[in-house]
């Protein structure tokens, strides 16, 4: 499930385990603190760890079947 711009992250395997336990269990929108402390235990900048966020974000919203940008709902 991993799309051009999550592999071009070269994220080791116990830390997209730590990514994705967070992104399923704690938030799919983690908040600044939150993002922070995920950050930490990943070993990652948070500026890495919130472009992981958005991309599998968007991974999920397409598998969901809905639009690949958040908000852009159209009638």
């Amino acid at each position: 499930m991993a799309s051009q711009g999550m592999e071009s992250m070269k994220l080791a395997a116990d830390q997209v385990k730590v990514l994705e336990q967070n992104f399923r269990r704690i938030s799919k929108h983690p908040d600044v603190g939150t993002l922070s402390l995920i950050a930490a235990e990943c070993g990652l900048s948070e500026e890495e760890t919130q472009k992981w966020f958005r991309l599998r974000n968007a991974q999920w919203r397409q598998a969901e079947g809905l639009p690949a940008e958040l908000g852009s709902v159209k009638d």
